[in-house]
């Protein structure tokens, strides 16, 4: 088998219909990347939270894209998803309880959502890998050594810029 591609670079409609289009391919990088069912189940929920945000909030009443990029750097998966929305904004008038990305934090091992500097709001998602995989293969009491070695009871850092 060869190596998984380094990167995929998605730009889509803004539209309900890209964001299965979108999860369908983040997962196939990942599992390209040797990522198991757990750690697949986790890149499924995080992007569809993040592209449904971008789809459902970003762009009011006009049409636009959401950008998706997944990069494999030195032993992580980053998963970006941006739009050239409005922002970051409270909106009262669109449906939803707001916790996507409370959800996309529980399962990621970083995140930021960033203002990008041209307009729109970009979600920054990261997942470690280990050597060939990813480290976190299932979930462990807390303390409790996973797999790899290492405590799952470990901060995960997370920002709103």
């Amino acid at each position: 088998m060869g190596k998984p591609p380094k990167t995929l670079c998605l730009t889509l409609k803004a539209e309900p219909e890209s964001v299965p289009r979108a999860r369908r391919a983040l997962n196939d990088f990942a599992a390209a990347a040797g990522a198991d069912r757990g750690q697949l189940d986790a890149v499924r929920l995080a992007s569809s939270e993040a592209m449904t945000n971008a789809v459902v909030h970003a762009y009011h009443d006009r049409a636009g894209d959401v950008y998706v990029t997944a990069a494999l750097v030195s032993n992580e998966l980053w998963i970006l998803v941006a739009d050239d929305g409005c922002g970051l904004k409270p909106r009262a008038d669109r449906p939803g309880l707001g916790l996507g990305l409370g959800l996309i934090s529980q399962v990621v091992d970083d995140m930021a959502v960033v203002a990008r500097a041209r307009g729109g709001t970009e979600v920054r998602m990261r997942f470690d890998l280990g050597d060939g995989g990813f480290t976190r293969r299932r979930a462990a009491p807390a303390g409790e050594a996973t797999r790899n070695g290492r405590s799952n009871h470990r901060p995960r850092r997370r920002s709103v810029v």
